[in-house]
């Protein structure tokens, strides 16, 4: 007697404690119905199969793989089937047809893709993940599955390959998160990232020569940008400096022509008030001009009867 006693104390108490990881959060249920959710750490609850825990992982972000699969992977929800299900090679490969069939999408253009992509998210609360939804985590890989095809399939092949893949994440994460939360799932999307895009395998050749095409034509018009851009400045330079030298000619040539203006003006206005002073002055100042350019020089007046003591100018001059 003593000793079922003893078993009941201890059994009581073994079953009466539990802990609670850093990383979660343990919701008690008692006769099957929500108690209370607890946090991290050591706690009691009513022994004897009156209260059950279940412990959520609230503060881990959890993933989940489409297309392809981490090797060992301890979330068994994170592959669309837990590593275990494939041990035999027949299972292996209805595994492997799984994946390829989540992949396999068709654009917009009617094409084919095959997408492989990752969402990464948490349960943002324990209560709504574990009562509301039957299968919470299954749930959202069809969730998941079936937004990444709308998505996939309002872009044409070469944006979901090449220039669309931020738009398409993005897209892919707003529209899941809406669903989540419409459904009450109790999980909050953190992020949805693709990882390889490839065509399938019977067009993926030419598909290939398709972007290398692609690719030497963005090298060929980022060359000629390249000799644009070295090129045209050069002459729009030289241009300039044509056009400013021309406009600096122009301007020396009608100042000049104005200054002639003022000056015939002015000597013109002199004439009128001394017609015989100006013009004297004006010839002696073009002989000024003209006599020391010229080697010899013979003078000729009337009232002179000799030249003789002129003949000495162009030794004079040339001394001087």
């Amino acid at each position: 007697m003593i000793i079922c006693i003893v078993l009941l104390l201890v059994l009581t108490g073994y079953t009466s404690l539990y802990t609670v990881p850093s990383d979660s959060v343990a919701v008690v249920l008692r006769f099957g119905k929500f108690e209370v959710i607890k946090p991290s750490g050591l706690h009691f609850k009513m022994p004897l199969g009156i209260d059950k825990v279940n412990i959520v992982p609230t503060k881990r972000q959890l993933k989940q793989e489409f297309g392809f699969s981490t090797h060992r992977a301890t979330d068994p929800n994170q592959n669309s089937t837990p590593n275990s299900f494939y041990s035999s090679a027949k299972s292996k490969a209805h595994f492997l047809s799984n994946q390829i069939g989540e992949t396999q999408m068709v654009t917009g253009d009617l094409n084919t893709a095959l997408v492989e992509w990752v969402v990464q998210y948490r349960i943002a609360d324990p209560k709504y993940y574990l009562f509301e939804v039957r299968d919470p985590a299954g749930t959202l890989r069809y969730v998941s599955e079936s937004v990444m095809r709308e998505v996939v399939g309002d872009r044409t092949v070469d944006e979901v390959i090449t220039i669309g893949r931020q738009e398409i994440e993005v897209e892919a994460l707003s529209k899941m998160q809406a669903l989540a939360s419409k459904y009450v799932m109790g999980i909050r999307i953190d992020q949805v990232q693709l990882k390889n895009i490839n065509p399938p395998q019977p067009v993926q050749a030419s598909f290939n020569k398709v972007n290398q095409a692609q690719q030497e034509k963005e090298k060929l018009i980022n060359e000629a940008r390249r000799d644009y851009n070295r090129v045209i400045p050069l002459a729009e330079g030289e241009s300039d400096q044509r056009i400013r030298e021309a406009d600096g000619y122009r301007l020396k040539r009608i100042n000049e022509a104005e200054g002639n203006v003022l000056r015939f003006n002015a000597l013109f206005k002199e004439y009128l008030n001394a017609p015989e002073v100006t013009r004297r002055r004006l010839y002696l100042e073009t002989m000024q001009k003209v006599l020391p350019k010229i080697d010899n020089k013979i003078i000729i007046d009337t009232k002179v009867k000799s030249v003789l003591p002129l003949l000495n100018l162009t030794t004079e001059e040339s001394s001087e």
